[in-house]
């Protein structure tokens, strides 16, 4: 039997927009979160979606917009933060999710899917895996009077993604060369739209009451590779540079302090551990199937196939 109304923080992100047209596709009401609603009037014209303004990190509120539903989704996350002693990472992930919890209680609500991460641990190398395991642990010993889920993806891909995206954006202002930091991190890239379906399809299933879901696509690559595989969807003849550990550490404490930290040593911590599913993957989609679509520079088609075929 599905549930009816489902309030969704996050909703107006990456994974958030996708997820959410996947649930009304399978007949949800939807409410999303957001600090300022006139910013997402385009999702005003979707059926069964609710938009509502609300300072998720002030408890009284959220505990507001959620009174009435039925399920919660926790899609709130970020990469970076202001400063460098981890206060960011520690609101964005652990204070919001104990005020999540809180709200459920007061309302008895009875299901939450959380997103976390991959190599999310309170012993992880980075503020971010340190932040995102403690709210994962956290989320899940409310077991006993909600059903959690939560759900640890590799890094996501997808048309408007902060990944291959930003890539092909700093490949373009590089001088014929690409200085990588972590170049032989290794990951299995995740299609978002796998990520929503395999979200959308445990928010009635019992039988992922208290699973801890590794995301994976079905293939692994080098952080060199795909930078590589970016520059030759972009037609750029870019030679990619990988640096050593000392560099690559050097240049994460530099760019730090560019606007945008296009990487930072948190991001540094986080890539000594290799994003990779230890056990099966439920994520078929292939890079190669959806990348494309979103990166290639039709002008330089032959010079990707002359690419492709190399590799």
């Amino acid at each position: 039997m599905k549930v009816s109304t489902i309030c969704v923080l996050g909703g107006t992100g990456f994974v958030g927009s996708r997820l959410c047209a996947e649930l009304m596709k399978r007949g949800y009401r939807i409410r999303i979160l957001t600090r300022r609603r006139e910013r997402r009037r385009d999702l005003l014209v979707l059926p069964g979606t609710q938009i509502v303004e609300c300072d998720v990190h002030d408890a009284p509120q959220l505990s507001a917009c959620v009174s009435d539903c039925a399920a919660v989704v926790n899609l709130v996350g970020i990469l970076n933060e202001k400063g460098h002693k981890g206060e960011g990472f520690r609101r964005a992930h652990v204070e919001l999710i104990h005020k999540i919890i809180a709200a459920c209680r007061n309302h008895k609500i009875p299901r939450l899917l959380h997103m976390s991460a991959l190599n999310a641990s309170p012993g992880g190398k980075s503020f971010y895996s340190r932040t995102k395991g403690e709210a994962e642990n956290f989320a899940h010993a409310a077991g006993n009077q909600i059903a959690v889920t939560s759900f640890r993806p590799s890094v996501i891909f997808g048309p408007h993604d902060n990944f291959l995206n930003r890539f092909a954006f700093l490949l373009k202002l590089a001088p014929g060369f690409f200085p990588l930091a972590c170049a032989d991190a290794e990951m299995a890239p995740v299609y978002v739209g796998d990520v929503a379906r395999v979200m959308a399809d445990a928010l009635d299933d019992p039988q992922t009451h208290g699973s801890r879901i590794d995301l994976c696509g079905p293939k692994r690559y080098t952080l060199k590779q795909l930078v590589e595989y970016t520059a030759a969807l972009r037609g750029l003849k870019t030679k990619v540079l990988g640096l050593p550990k000392s560099l690559s550490k050097l240049q994460a404490y530099f760019l730090e302090f560019v606007p945008g930290k296009p990487f930072s040593i948190d991001n540094y911590h986080s890539l000594q551990t290799d994003s990779v599913c230890p056990g099966p993957e439920h994520c078929p989609t292939p890079l190669e199937m959806v990348a494309p679509g979103y990166l290639l520079d039709q002008s330089r088609y032959v010079q990707y196939e002359r690419f492709r075929s190399r590799h």
